[in-house]
């Protein structure tokens, strides 16, 4: 007996579509794995002070902040147009390329050379993997739990680079990690092959695309970056400040990661419940973008002004504990407005615009440097502080301007998930 072609035995059955849950833990995952291990950032300051100073690390990171603001705006860019998958993948293959530069490198000319390169390429997956996040979830409250998380897992991971990495470098040398790390890029743009889009979704490809130029037009943004700018230099200070005051105090690296331990404990204890209260557990968001990131930022401000008074390991980790819930503040107001607010056709450009706020106050070492050499502790601490006031105070019009503002809401339908 003949059996005709499209008999079911004779069609090759078609893998199921990853759901939407198993994407974004998988997505989560890979931020943990790239922030874990993402040595170089945590430890180019040390290097670099090490073997030329406390200005010219201060100045290395300062480069690296300016080639963190130019690999956003790339990575978004490339993000709404060729696709989250494309933008992850080549921008963590180029950051492994870098470290291994890094671990060959000893010249301070090619060292800051690296770190403009290492600006660029190490958080190029920031944009894509929040544009995803946004393709995959519908409701604004499941967004934004998406979102929190997501910052939630890159802090857990900063902390437990800096622990781990501190440990491991009074051990092995600043060399091993930067090796690490860009084995850790590889094995990160493996997984982005396998699970991002190739593409912008339907829900993206089908609006017209917003140039940065547009976006300077969106008031709410502009408010938000400033706010954002003022808390992450004091948010950022956890990996920049900290290590130029503890060298400063001739304290070991392991120090440091002691440090960084103390504040990732404080992070798995404390997100959970604090994210529940802020975020809820229904499909909209409990409480308004703007006075969770005031409260954030004066939170930040406060911790890292206590930081910069410190002189022992048990001061810097208490500092660095009482960060914790400015962090988680800061992250749920960010993945608040990414679910809200961002139009659509344009969440990796609107996410690089925030991430290259954390990319501008990461300019800051060089000038903290300066400050600890001509004021000390005391205009650090005050300096912090004010950045702090500065956007809580920006928090303000930005309340007015989303009242304001109709957010725009995709207009398809994707998949669902919650979280």
């Amino acid at each position: 007996m003949t059996v005709p072609a499209s008999h079911p035995a004779l069609i090759r059955a078609r893998p199921a579509a990853p759901s939407a849950r198993t994407v974004i833990t998988t997505l989560l995952g890979t931020t943990l794995l790239i922030k874990a291990c993402g040595f170089a950032y945590d430890f180019l300051g040390y290097y670099i002070g090490d073997a030329h100073g406390t200005t010219a690390a201060g100045a290395a990171l300062t480069v690296f902040g300016v080639g963190w603001c130019v690999g956003q705006l790339a990575s978004g860019a490339v993000t709404d147009r060729l696709g989250a998958r494309t933008a992850c993948s080549i921008g963590l293959l180029l950051a492994a390329v870098v470290c291994a530069g890094l671990a060959a490198a000893d010249t301070l000319p090619s060292l800051l050379l690296l770190a403009f390169c290492l600006g660029c390429t190490m958080d190029v997956s920031r944009p894509a993997l929040s544009a995803e996040i946004n393709d995959r979830v519908t409701s604004e409250g499941a967004r934004t739990r998406a979102q929190g998380w997501l910052y939630w897992v890159s802090n857990v991971g900063v902390s437990l680079s800096g622990g781990v990495g501190g440990y491991f470098a009074h051990q092995h040398g600043y060399r091993a990690l930067f090796v690490a790390n860009g084995v850790a890029c590889v094995a990160a743009a493996v997984l982005a092959r396998r699970v991002l889009s190739g593409r912008p979704s339907p829900v993206r490809a089908g609006r017209e695309h917003r140039f940065y130029a547009q976006m300077l037009a969106d008031t709410p943004l502009r408010w938000m970056v400033a706010a954002a700018i003022g808390a992450m230099v004091c948010a950022y200070g956890l990996v920049s400040v900290l290590p130029l005051v503890m060298n400063a105090d001739g304290l070991p690296p392991s120090a440091y990661g002691t440090a960084m331990i103390a504040n990732t404990v404080a992070v798995l204890v404390l997100s959970p419940p604090l994210t529940r209260f802020l975020v809820g557990r229904g499909d909209r968001v409990r409480y308004s973008v703007a006075p969770v990131l005031a409260v954030g930022s004066l939170t930040l401000g406060a911790a890292m002004g206590l930081a910069a008074l410190q002189h022992t390991t048990l001061g810097y980790s208490t500092a660095a504990v009482a960060m914790v819930p400015g962090e988680v503040c800061y992250s749920v107001a960010i993945g608040a407005y990414l679910a809200t607010a961002a139009p659509p056709g344009a969440i990796g450009r609107y996410q690089a615009a925030l991430s290259g706020a954390g990319a501008i106050a990461s300019l800051t070492p060089l000038g903290i440097a300066f400050a600890l050499n001509t004021g000390g502790r005391p205009l650090v601490a005050g300096l912090l502080a004010a950045s702090a006031a500065l956007a809580a105070l920006a928090c303000v019009p930005l309340s007015r301007s989303l009242r304001t503002s109709a957010p725009p809401r995709p207009a398809a339908e994707p998949v669902q998930a919650q979280h």
